[in-house]
């Protein structure tokens, strides 16, 4: 069974209705997150890893404020950040810190922020950064050579399911840490410098996590589909649970860290693995609207005001051009939500600086409304936009304004 989004409301003009009722004071364009969905949201993502710590991943929120929201909640505990210098920030900085366990989920080549890791007694007790080679482990003993204060380190493994060979690789390309010995062998390394401490081991499964296995208008594909991530998640599970085994031989590991939104239900299930990941399923964008496993309620949103009428069947709306990163195809467009039934021109697309849109809902718009879009990635839509307008009730009292990373400045990548 394929589930998909499912509103309280009675229909998605009320929904339409409720959110420019409540936003009916702010200049658009502007975005917004629906608390009441994003709580949803996180008990959903909380039932499903039942009683498996949850880590917060930041790439998929980017705001401070809603980060120490999805903490607070039952189940979630510590942050997976995107780079060295958000998780410094994250761990101290102006807002003070946010967790003190926070997992760097990639490696780093950025000395400068290993050398303030170490010299911070605070920051290296909270932070965890990604290896996985000797080439890491080289860069962080260079700027941080001082063994009183080891910086603590986990391994990346991947996770690609490879029938065939490493020639018909499907997933990812991570780690090239793929076998126990392998792993054992970089423990080792590890274990041998007195300026790093091994921590833990994560290996997240991309090809099952991030991949919605109920493609809409193509039921054959979805079964095939299913069949490739089945069959890659027992022969992980088997791997990973063995990779672990043999890292505990070289040395202790405090957590083993797998999944993310679409895979937290089955990773979970695993003896191996200590703690999940999810991010992306707070905000529900539009690429986890298609898992038979889950359902969840888009939670963020934009708002983009028409400036043109240019015919009958055409509204233009400034701005849009905000394209999700990964291999280009249109499924990296953000989707024109409220009202229903809009769609782009194929010669125009969504504009830097105007955006016309097709369909007959158009007719029903004029100059100064606003048409709701969702962005196909979670935390990349506030790179956009400086603030969050929260929304938790009809009213724009109800309404408060958070800061994303771009108003404060914090341009990570």
């Amino acid at each position: 069974m394929t589930f998909t989004f499912v509103w309280d409301a009675p229909g998605m003009a009320s929904v339409r209705e409720y959110y420019e009722k409540a936003t009916r004071d702010l200049a658009a364009p502007f975005a917004i997150v629906d608390m009441a969905a994003f709580r949803d949201n996180a008990a959903d993502i909380g039932r499903r890893a039942a009683g498996t710590p949850v880590r917060v991943v930041s790439k998929s929120i980017r705001c401070r404020h809603l980060l120490r929201e999805a903490l607070a909640m039952p189940g979630f505990t510590g942050i997976m950040a995107f780079t060295l210098p958000e998780a410094l920030w994250l761990a101290g900085g102006d807002g003070g810190a946010l967790s003190d366990d926070i997992l760097v989920a990639y490696p780093t080549a950025d000395s400068r922020a290993l050398a303030e890791l170490a010299a911070d007694a605070q920051a290296s007790e909270r932070i965890t950064v990604m290896v996985d080679g000797t080439a890491h482990l080289d860069m962080i003993a260079a700027a941080a050579p001082d063994p009183r204060r080891p910086v603590k380190v986990c391994i990346d493994v991947d996770t690609s399911w490879q029938p065939l060979g490493p020639r018909t690789r499907i997933g990812a390309h991570r780690s090239p840490v793929r076998t126990p010995e392998q792993a054992a062998a970089l423990a080792r390394s590890i274990a041998a410098r007195p300026g790093l401490r091994l921590d833990g081991v994560m290996a997240y499964e991309a090809q099952i996590a991030g991949v919605g296995d109920a493609p809409p208008g193509r039921p054959l594909y979805g079964r095939a589909l299913r069949w490739v991530q089945h069959r890659s998640r027992m022969e992980l599970a088997r791997r990973r649970a063995a990779i672990v085994r043999a890292v505990r031989d070289v040395a202790d590991l405090r957590f083993v860290n797998g999944g993310g939104t679409g895979s937290v239900h089955t990773t979970r299930r695993e003896r191996a693995v200590t703690e999940v990941a999810a991010g992306s399923g707070f905000y529900h964008p539009r690429l986890f609207d298609h898992y038979t496993g889950f359902s969840g309620r888009p939670a963020a949103l934009f708002a983009l005001p028409v400036v043109r009428r240019p015919g009958r069947g055409t509204a233009t709306v400034l701005g849009g051009g905000y394209v999700a990163s990964g291999a280009p195809d249109t499924a990296r467009l953000p989707q024109p939500y409220l009202p229903s039934g809009l769609s782009f021109s194929a010669a125009e697309g969504a504009g830097e600086v105007q955006t016309p849109l097709l369909g007959a809902a158009a007719d029903s718009l004029a100059v100064g409304d606003l048409v709701w879009m969702r962005h196909a990635k979670a935390g990349e839509l506030c790179e956009r936009f400086s603030h969050l307008h929260l929304v938790d009730g009809p009213d724009p009292g109800d309404v408060t304004a958070a800061e994303t990373y771009r108003a404060r400045g914090r341009a990570f990548l």
